[in-house]
C-alpha cells in the first residue's frame, strides 16, 4: 500500500486472551472497516508488450491479446514483419509467450516491460479502460 499510515492509539494486553494472532486479526478487521472510508483502491501491474511477427500471423496474435484485455497502442510494419504494441494486465500474461509462438509457428518474438499500476476495474467496468487511463499519463 502506498500513502497509508496507521497508528495504534490505545490497546491492552491480557495474558489469557492476547496473542500475536489476536492482534493481527483485530488489525485486519480495522483495516477492512477503514479502507472504504479512505478511498483505498486495489492496483494491478500493467505490462507493455511488443510482439514482432510475420504479417500472416498478426490477426491470430491480436485476437489472443484481445482475449487478455490488452489495450493496443500501435501496429506498424517493419519490412515483412509487423510490430504490435499493447498494454496488458500482468494477471493476464500467463503463458503469453508460449501461446504467441504456437499461433505463429515459432516466428513471433515477444518483448515485455513494466509500465505501471492502474486501479483494478470494477466488475461492471470495461477492463481495458484502466489500461487506457495509464496510456494517457
Amino acid at each position: 500500500m502506498i500513502g497509508i499510515k496507521a497508528t495504534l492509539v490505545d490497546g491492552t494486553y491480557h495474558h489469557a486472551d492476547s496473542s500475536a494472532s489476536a492482534f493481527e486479526i483485530a488489525s485486519r478487521a480495522c483495516f477492512k472497516e477503514a479502507a472504504p472510508k479512505l478511498g483505498v483502491q486495489l492496483l494491478e501491474p500493467i505490462m507493455r508488450v511488443e510482439v514482432l511477427a510475420p504479417e500472416v500471423y498478426v490477426r491470430a496474435i491480436v485476437s489472443d491479446l484481445k482475449s487478455r484485455f490488452a489495450k493496443f497502442e500501435s501496429q506498424e510494419s517493419r519490412g515483412t514483419a509487423v510490430v504490435v504494441t499493447a498494454l496488458v494486465p500482468l494477471a493476464n500474461m500467463f503463458k503469453l509467450e508460449d501461446t504467441l509462438r504456437s499461433r505463429s509457428q515459432g516466428q513471433a518474438r515477444l518483448t515485455v516491460s513494466y509500465c505501471g499500476y492502474v486501479p483494478v476495474p470494477d466488475d461492471d467496468d470495461d477492463p481495458p479502460a484502466a489500461a487506457m487511463a495509464l496510456a494517457r499519463r
